[in-house]
């Protein structure tokens, strides 16, 4: 599989070190700063100005890595949308998940209407190219709308209590968010939440392989993927 060539070329620090220092921030619910503080329990002396240059350069370019290894996404989608503020403003961050509870798609659109979900429906149909079996969504009406344009025979259950994996989905974006304190760009966000997605397709467990043995195993396989999507293998 060929993938574009990260460089690493004019950085001080190795690129397993800042390889490293993107997984971090972008892996786990942690802030820049606590990054920093953590690297330098490990006797490397970067600030968090520096990391926060690494994940914005590096960290696009791994996930756009890892998407290709992500396994084609279950014919069964969970779709929601969640408000996020903005400079003041409010837009609306549509995701799309699985049965599986893999997040393959997520797009940040500034309404909450039939125009926006059937954007959505075309795009996740046109990049993965095949009808899902069966959509769930909340009780917001815009889907419904949006399904009949699209795909008028698609399977639609519209209910909220059904919606649960795409509405528990957002937990962890929405816990990253309070450390970040505040969100600067519309743009800022599209690009970290696809990193941030991306990264934690691979690392989390599906729920169905939930065996010590079997989650270490999964771990160990994610970070050798880790590793050659950041070119640092």
């Amino acid at each position: 599989m060929t993938q574009p060539f990260i460089s690493y070329k004019r950085h001080r620090f190795p690129p397993e070190i800042i390889a490293h220092a993107v997984w971090l921030y972008v892996r786990f619910n942690l802030s820049l700063r606590e990054v920093e503080e953590m690297m330098l329990k490990r006797g490397i002396d970067v600030s968090y100005e520096t990391v926060r240059r690494w994940t914005r350069k590096f960290g696009s370019l791994i996930a756009h890595n890892l998407r290709p290894r992500q396994a084609r996404p279950g014919d069964v989608w969970h779709l929601d949308e969640v408000v996020v503020k903005i400079a003041g403003r409010s837009f609306w961050l549509w995701r799309a998940v699985d049965q599986d509870g893999v997040v393959f798609d997520e797009i940040l659109q500034p309404r909450r209407d039939k125009r926006a979900a059937k954007r959505l429906l075309v795009r996740l149909m046109k990049r993965w190219g095949f009808v899902p079996r069966r959509i769930i969504t909340n009780k917001l009406r815009s889907y419904g709308a949006a399904k009949r344009d699209v795909a008028p025979g698609l399977d639609h259950w519209s209910h909220k209590g059904f919606n649960n994996r795409a509405e528990n989905s957002h937990l962890p974006l929405r816990k990253k968010e309070r450390t970040m304190q505040r969100l600067r760009s519309p743009g800022g966000l599209q690009r970290f939440v696809s990193m941030h997605s991306a990264t934690r397709n691979f690392f989390s467990a599906p729920a169905r392989r939930r065996a010590a043995l079997v989650i270490r195993y999964h771990q160990l396989k994610a970070f050798e993927v880790w590793k050659i999507a950041a070119n640092v293998a």
